[in-house]
């Protein structure tokens, strides 16, 4: 039972890698591939100052130094009530920052422009991948891993943050489209990449904790 687990998580974490991987090829050859624009197309079809401010709203955690600040503080919080190990590990996920830069800057790929598509929010940086997205995935479904462990603290404040971290991590990728920061093939290997790292960030863990 524990071997065929074993070869099910090796599988998945196979596919994942490679489907980051292909994508990566896939914009080396198309770096403003027809999937990307008319992707984008559809996404930004139906604009309005509400949507706007919803989406805004949605990515402005992942930003800097907010993002760094969110890590600080979450990490301090479960400091301050002895979660020692959880404090640690949530410092772990600021690497998140440390990987999608470098892979922006190794991939060099140019943001979308304004002759594709509309830019509501400007973005700094190469395009894939999408730092937000990997971020997301990463904290704050560490955070979930974690609320889902932590029996200690009461279920409905277990819950309610599982329910706002879920959220964020999948509306995050269309945020970043409708604001017309990143292509469809850029959130998408991000998230990927950060379920991947998800994965080991929340074994490490685990392991640690047993």
């Amino acid at each position: 039972m524990i071997l065929q687990r074993k070869r099910i998580i090796f599988y998945v974490l196979t596919l994942l890698l490679s489907g980051f991987i292909l994508l990566t090829a896939f914009i080396s050859f198309f770096p403003e591939s027809m999937l990307d624009r008319e992707f984008s197309e559809e996404v930004q079809e139906h604009q309005h100052p509400l949507v706007d401010t919803l989406m805004k709203a949605i990515s402005f955690p992942g930003q800097r130094p907010y993002s760094i600040i969110m890590i600080v503080l979450t990490s301090f919080s479960f400091l301050l009530f002895r979660f020692k190990k959880e404090a640690l590990f949530m410092l772990f996920t600021s690497f998140s920052g440390l990987i999608s830069h470098s892979l922006k800057i190794l991939i060099d790929r140019p943001r979308p422009t304004d002759s594709f598509v509309r830019i509501i929010e400007k973005a700094e940086h190469q395009s894939f991948p999408s730092g937000h997205v990997l971020f997301y995935v990463i904290f704050f479904g560490f955070l979930v891993v974690l609320m889902y462990h932590l029996e200690a603290i009461p279920k409905t404040i277990r819950l309610s943050i599982s329910g706002v971290a879920l959220f964020l991590i999948f509306t995050v990728p269309l945020s970043r489209i409708y604001l017309g920061a990143h292509w469809f093939t850029d959130v998408t290997a991000a998230f990927l990449l950060g379920l991947v790292c998800l994965f080991f960030l929340s074994y490490f863990y685990l392991k640690k904790q047993a």
